[in-house]
């Protein structure tokens, strides 16, 4: 297991809500040592990993259950966006019918609510993967200064599900996304789709948030399994 860490300053000037977002889709390219022809993406979003992928494909399949984002998502003869839900088993019974050359899913099975099943079906489907994923140590210290549990499960949690599924390489990776200002901040956690749209604080709690939070930065934990 690896552990290494990033850093960027004053996210706004990126112009995009979803600077991590991007980074660690491009990261998640970068520890390939294939360039496959046939590709599933598990929780495609508006296709942000489709947009870089730089060799030639035969046919990139996107999956995701928010059809406002499939609608932004590329589309041509080769790329197909498909709507469906990876909680869902029925979803992988129609994809098996299919042969894929690599699975992806980034910054999208955080979200799985019975991880465990969706690594389970995934592996089923026969094909190398390359997943990102974020832990429960994304916002850790807003979270302990909220007095917050954190939605997500922790690094250690997704590792041992992953060795039931998956002969792969596990790597954390720690980003830290600096703000001019806490302001800045907020907005970017409101926008960003990181936090899931959580509205657990009131006016007032979270002003008292935004007063006492000591960084000048968030932080975001991302673990990457890829297959050997």
């Amino acid at each position: 297991m690896k552990v290494r860490s990033e850093f960027s300053k004053y996210a706004i000037h990126y112009g995009s809500h979803n600077v991590i977002q991007s980074r660690v889709a491009e990261y998640l390219l970068r520890k390939l040592s294939l360039k496959p022809k046939n590709i599933l993406d598990l929780g495609c979003g508006s296709g942000a990993l489709c947009k870089i992928i730089s060799w030639e494909y035969q046919k990139f399949t996107g999956i995701d259950f928010a059809s406002e984002m499939l609608e932004l998502h590329p589309k041509s003869d080769k790329v197909h966006s498909v709507y469906g839900d990876f909680n869902d088993k029925k979803l992988f019974k129609k994809l098996s019918t299919n042969k894929y050359d690599y699975i992806f899913s980034a910054s999208a099975l955080q979200w799985a609510e019975n991880l465990d099943m969706v690594f389970k079906n995934i592996s089923l489907l026969n094909a190398p993967v390359a997943f990102a994923i974020f832990t429960a140590n994304t916002f850790k210290t807003l979270n302990e200064t909220a007095l917050l549990e954190p939605m997500l499960r922790t690094a250690e949690d997704i590792y041992e599900l992953q060795k039931k599924y998956f002969d792969a390489e596990f790597e954390i990776v720690n980003y830290k996304l600096e703000f001019e200002s806490t302001r800045e901040m907020f907005k970017y956690i409101k926008h960003s789709g990181v936090s899931a749209s959580r509205k657990v604080l009131d006016y007032k709690q979270t002003k008292k948030l935004m007063n006492e939070y000591p960084l000048k930065y968030l932080e975001f934990e991302v673990v990457f399994i890829t297959s050997r």
